[in-house]
């Protein structure tokens, strides 16, 4: 089961920031545009969205597809309905992988993997909204990362 709660944070006060606790004892501020002190609960979703698949994602590459990441980013763009509930409408999930020989295949394979199979916030999401992926391969630049032949070897 998943659970989390808000709490007003300063009920006295006539802003609406809240405290929010996870099921699993973290704490996040929420508030609204005019506050901004925190995000906004349709934010969160964004974010759950970048976080769900970037875990699939990063999972496949390194355990299936045995992938030398350096880096991984995951931005979401969404659009919303103009009328409440202004649920998403549209997203963009652009990928950013950072490594070493990255193969496109096993990228694409691992998105793939994320958006029809692994995660629950696309999921649900997707009732809503269009979604378009788009990635990028980032070839690592780090020069001591990069595999050496040893001394007097020829390729």
């Amino acid at each position: 089961m998943i659970s989390a709660k808000v709490e007003l944070n300063q009920p006295l006060r006539t802003g609406r920031q809240f405290v929010a606790q996870t099921g699993s004892g973290h704490h996040l501020l929420l508030d609204d545009a005019a506050g901004g002190t925190g995000a906004k609960p349709i934010e969160l979703v964004a974010a759950g969205l970048a976080g769900c698949t970037a875990f699939d994602v990063i999972t496949v590459l390194r355990q299936k597809y045995h992938q030398k990441v350096t880096g991984y980013e995951v931005r979401v763009e969404a659009d919303q309905a103009d009328r409440p509930p202004q649920v998403f409408t549209a997203v963009r999930i652009h990928h950013v992988v950072t490594g070493i020989g990255i193969n496109v295949a096993a990228l694409e394979e691992a998105i793939r993997l994320s958006e029809e199979k692994y995660c629950s916030v696309g999921a649900m999401v997707q009732k809503t909204a269009s979604f378009h992926t788009t990635y990028e391969i980032v070839e690592e630049k780090t020069e001591w990362m990069k595999p050496v032949e040893p001394a007097g070897v020829q390729s």
